[in-house]
C-alpha cells in the first residue's frame, strides 16, 4: 500500500482534511487558518469526503493555495505542497504546521477577520479568549492577577468539577469581560485551566488542580514566566 493511500485510509481527523478541489481562496483560508492556529496538518486535494479519489490538476490547486496562503490570511501562513499518484490520479498534499506567529486570522462570510481553530475534523470560530491566550504566548508581559473571595468562589467552582461558560465565568469571579478574558489567559496559559468546545459554546475547567493550590498558596512568581505552549 503506498503512503498516499496509508494517509487516506486514516480519514479526516484533527490533523487531515479531505477536498475534492479548491474553488473558493476565501474558503480554504479558514482551512489553512484553523491548521496554523492549532496543531498544524495537512490538506488532501483531490480526495472526496469519503476518501475515494477523484484528482486534481496539481498546478491550479497550487495557485488556489497559495493565494489563500500568502492574501486571504493575516499574518500570511507558511505551507509545504507533495504531489502524489494513486490510482492513476494526482493529488496534491499540501502541509502546514503549528504556527509560531499564530493567531492567524481571514476573513468569514460577514467580510470580518475572524481567527479559526481545528477540533478533530470541524472548524471552529476561536473565542475571543482563545485570541488572546495566543497572543500572550507571543509576549513575555501578562496582565497583573488579582485574588479576592470572588475569584476563590470561582475556583471551588472549578475544584468540584465545574465547566464553566465564559459569562459564568465572569459573573461568579465579578468581573467585566475584559477582566474575565484576562483571567482565564493567565490560567490558561499557565496550564491551571482547560477549555473544550461544547452544545453551547466554548466552556472552562479545571486543568491541573496541584498548579491551582499553587497559585493561590504562593501567588503568581511561579507562573509569571512560564510557558505552555
Amino acid at each position: 500500500m503506498s503512503y498516499v493511500i496509508q494517509m487516506i485510509a486514516e480519514g479526516e481527523h484533527q490533523k487531515q482534511d479531505f477536498k475534492m478541489r479548491v474553488e473558493d481562496a476565501s474558503k480554504i483560508a479558514r482551512t489553512l487558518c484553523a491548521f496554523a492556529n492549532t496543531d498544524g496538518g495537512r490538506l488532501l486535494i483531490g480526495v472526496k469526503d469519503n476518501g475515494s479519489i477523484a484528482g486534481v490538476r496539481a498546478d491550479e490547486e497550487f495557485h488556489m493555495i497559495q493565494a489563500a496562503a500568502e492574501m486571504q490570511c493575516k499574518p500570511p501562513i507558511l505551507f509545504d505542497v507533495q504531489i502524489w499518484k494513486a490510482e492513476m490520479k494526482t493529488i496534491l498534499e499540501v502541509q502546514i504546521p503549528r504556527s509560531a506567529s499564530r493567531p492567524h486570522f481571514c476573513k468569514d462570510e460577514k467580510d470580518q477577520l475572524q481567527a479559526y481553530l481545528r477540533r478533530e475534523d470541524r472548524i471552529h470560530r476561536a473565542s475571543p479568549v482563545l485570541v488572546k491566550v495566543w497572543q500572550y504566548e507571543m509576549r513575555l508581559d501578562r496582565s497583573e492577577f488579582r485574588y479576592d473571595q470572588h475569584i476563590g468562589k470561582l475556583f471551588s467552582a472549578w475544584r468540584s468539577g465545574r465547566a464553566l461558560s465564559f459569562r459564568h465565568v465572569a459573573r461568579m469571579g465579578r468581573l467585566d469581560f475584559d477582566a474575565a478574558e484576562d483571567l482565564l489567559c493567565l490560567l490558561i496559559v499557565w496550564g491551571i485551566v482547560g477549555w473544550e468546545y461544547g452544545p453551547k459554546g466554548w466552556i472552562y475547567s479545571l486543568n491541573d488542580g496541584d498548579a491551582l493550590d499553587q497559585l493561590e498558596s504562593s501567588g503568581v512568581d511561579a507562573f509569571r514566566w512560564k510557558d505552555h505552549r
